[in-house]
């Protein structure tokens, strides 16, 4: 199999669990109603929690956050790359969600099933949401295209755990405590998710590819 049909398949894998995602979204919080939803249950034992104002900030971050799982992939296609207007408006869209998500986040960990651990760990991957993604738009500022690649693949690899998690949270949900099972599936989404990232960028710095075309224009 050649680069090109491993990319291709590679993209086709991850629209199908971005699909699979949405599909889970889409009964567990809204066919069934939120308030049905196991995890939200938990939450309103908690006499201070609030279900309407969780809701104002969940229904966004959710919409957002798959938004940027959406985009992510198209950026790193040939249609993509050989469209810079295109390019460079998602490339937007995709850093403003994160953005604005980002301003969410803390305040739905403040409820975040698991207690304070958990709080943390997403408070933690909100800060590496907000460093990469930050690095990404500033070396496409910068015209510094292959280091914004970098970047945006880390950014995009954060971005990722809103899948990874619920991954592998299930397994560990089994055996522990949510207080622990919690932090510890957040944490192992982030190592995962940027040892790949990591790894692929060692091996483009290894073997760099042929350069086609310039631009002098930023791609976000």
């Amino acid at each position: 199999m050649n680069n090109e049909s491993k990319r291709r398949l590679t993209l086709g894998l991850m629209y199908f669990i971005i699909g699979l995602f949405l599909i889970y979204i889409f009964v567990m919080f809204l066919l069934n109603g939120v308030e049905q939803a196991p995890m939200v249950k938990g939450k309103m034992k908690d006499q201070d929690f609030s279900l309407t104002g969780w809701k104002w900030f969940f229904y966004p971050h959710i919409l957002l956050g798959t938004i940027s799982l959406a985009i992510g992939p198209f950026q790193l296609t040939k249609k993509s790359k050989q469209n810079p207007r295109l390019h460079k408006m998602l490339g937007k869209i995709y850093a403003v969600a994160i953005f604005i998500n980002i301003l969410m986040v803390p305040y739905l960990s403040l409820s975040a099933t698991g207690g304070i651990g958990t709080t943390i760990a997403f408070l933690v991957l909100n800060l590496l949401w907000l460093w990469t993604t930050s690095m990404g738009v500033i070396k496409a500022t910068q015209r510094k295209i292959k280091a914004h690649k970098e970047w945006i693949l880390r950014s995009y690899a954060i971005t990722w755990v809103f899948v990874t998690f619920r991954i592998v949270v299930i397994p560990f949900s089994l055996f522990l405590d949510s207080s622990l099972a919690f932090p510890i599936a957040v944490y192992l989404g982030i190592g995962i998710n940027l040892f790949f990232v990591e790894r692929r960028n060692r091996k483009n710095k290894k073997y760099p590819k042929v350069q086609v075309r310039t631009t002098t224009k930023p791609v976000v």
